[in-house]
């Protein structure tokens, strides 16, 4: 594509991907990146850039939004992660606000120089238990658990397998740790041993780390945890999981497909994210003996050389443990699946088909990138967040809506939403239609088929903000 543009000096809104920015020529590391922006600007330019949007004050179930050009609007919010709902549960609040009048609101260290506190101790105990291992290391983020986990054990010489479709924190971690990556297809465990079985044809040294997730986030589908963690035993390996979308939220007591699947605590290495479902930034890595906490400490460089996790978020994910572990966080996790299914029933029932097994994640096909950036265009007017997901996310001519369930999403959010969205891609059919026929061009598509954004004029009280009630409590807390 960067050739077309140096060629003709303009770009196609509707084509083109990030990938074709990764690598850019130019010798000034500055100004090579107009390029991107000009692709950027050309889709902004008829409304097909759905990225960098931000919510005005809060991501509750419904919120006012905008867009990354400050157009405001108002919608029912099936874009933030959020799964239990406990982004704003009264007692996550008011734990919040205690935590930080207690210990203020700053770590001021990495964990290896002063950054822990005893809240920081405490949740360690707490997931090791909950998880059935006796160490735990946290990180002050998912994503640096990701990378850090792979960086911090594997060494040049070493070797890591993993699944096609893993996270990019795991890719990332992967390729600043080593060379030797061997990608398997996507769920395939006989992938796997032919893998495992190629390497140690050649290699007998040297480790090998197995990366695979609970829960695929952009197809909503699981491994064969236990099969997978069978072939690392045998080929001498060490497999880590990643548990980010499904703990806490799945499974009878909401330990995740690891739980689902019978392998509470027989997983070699489990890694996870709180950003998900346990209301804050966050992360961490479980495994057996403290050898293995104590080296990631010191040699895991996000553990290391960024700030711990802070008091206030260590005690929030102590708290929403409290929850997820109580009759109320069974309740929640009903109510959840009672809405994954009804949004997944009402989507099929309208002719749209989703990805993989029931989750949180709801991702809907669409057909082609075109036809997406169109329907993304429309959803901010009808009223509605939902996250396009392209390639290089996902395989190209695949893009999706990334719908992402919360536990008190209502009857009536999960109507609107289908409604909203299936005719976002009733117009973007007629809009494709329309640009191939002649009757309007992407010059004129704003004019003779405008989106007709809705511009909100003040702040409505959202149906799962905060009540009047627990701001009371907050005011007294504070």
């Amino acid at each position: 594509m960067l050739n077309e543009i140096q060629d003709t000096g303009s770009f196609d809104p509707l084509g083109g991907s990030m990938r074709d920015f990764r690598y850019l020529p130019g010798s000034n590391l500055l100004d090579r990146v107009d390029a991107f922006y000009q692709w950027q600007e050309s889709r902004r330019a008829i409304g097909v850039w759905p990225l960098g949007r931000s919510c005005e004050h809060g991501a509750f179930s419904r919120c006012s939004a905008r867009t990354d050009e400050g157009t405001l609007f108002e919608g029912v919010n099936f874009a933030s992660q959020d799964y239990l709902s406990l982004n704003s549960h009264p007692a996550i609040l008011e734990t919040a606000i205690q935590t930080m009048r207690d210990y203020g609101v700053h770590s001021a260290g990495s964990p290896a120089l002063v950054g822990n506190t005893s809240l920081s101790i405490a949740l360690e105990n707490r997931i090791a238990d909950f998880l059935g291992y006796d160490h735990v290391a946290l990180f002050p983020t998912g994503w640096a658990a990701g990378f850090g986990v792979i960086k911090g054990l594997v060494r040049p010489a070493d070797h890591i397998v993993m699944d096609a479709l893993s996270h990019a924190c795991l890719q990332e971690g992967a390729q600043a740790a080593t060379r030797n990556i061997h990608l398997f297809r996507h769920n395939k465990v006989e992938a796997v041993r032919e893998k495992l079985a190629k390497i140690r044809s050649n290699d007998t040294e040297n480790g090998i780390l197995v990366v695979i997730e609970s829960l695929y986030s952009m197809d909503s589908d699981v491994p064969d945890i236990a099969a997978i963690q069978a072939l690392a035993h045998e080929y001498s390996a060490t497999l880590v999981v990643d548990v980010a979308h499904d703990l806490g939220n799945l499974g009878p007591s909401g330990r995740g497909f690891i739980e689902i699947q019978n392998m509470l605590g027989k997983v070699d290495v489990v890694m996870g994210s709180f950003s998900k479902t346990f209301a804050s930034n966050g992360g961490f890595v479980a495994a057996r003996g403290r050898a293995v906490k104590e080296y990631m400490r010191y040699f895991s460089s996000p553990n290391t050389f960024s700030n711990a996790l802070s008091p206030a978020s260590a005690a929030i994910v102590g708290k929403a443990f409290d929850i997820i572990t109580s009759p109320e966080g069974a309740q929640l996790r009903t109510k959840l699946m009672d809405n994954i299914m009804m949004l997944r029933r009402m989507l099929a029932g309208c002719g749209l088909e989703t990805y993989g097994d029931p989750s949180a994640i709801v991702c809907v096909k669409m057909d082609g990138e075109d036809r997406a950036r169109l329907a993304s265009r429309r959803l901010p007017g009808l009223g509605m967040l939902s996250n396009l997901v392209e390639f290089p996310a996902v395989p190209k001519g695949q893009p999706r809506f990334r719908m992402q369930v919360m536990a008190n999403h209502t009857q009536h959010d999960i109507i609107d939403a289908v409604h909203r969205l299936s005719t976002a891609i009733a117009l973007a059919n007629e809009d494709v239609e329309a640009l191939q026929s002649g009757a309007v061009t992407l010059e004129t598509l704003d004019r003779d088929r405008p989106a007709n954004p809705i511009i909100i004029t003040r702040t409505e009280e959202t149906s799962n903000a905060p009540d009047a009630t627990t701001a009371e409590r907050g005011r007294r807390a504070a």
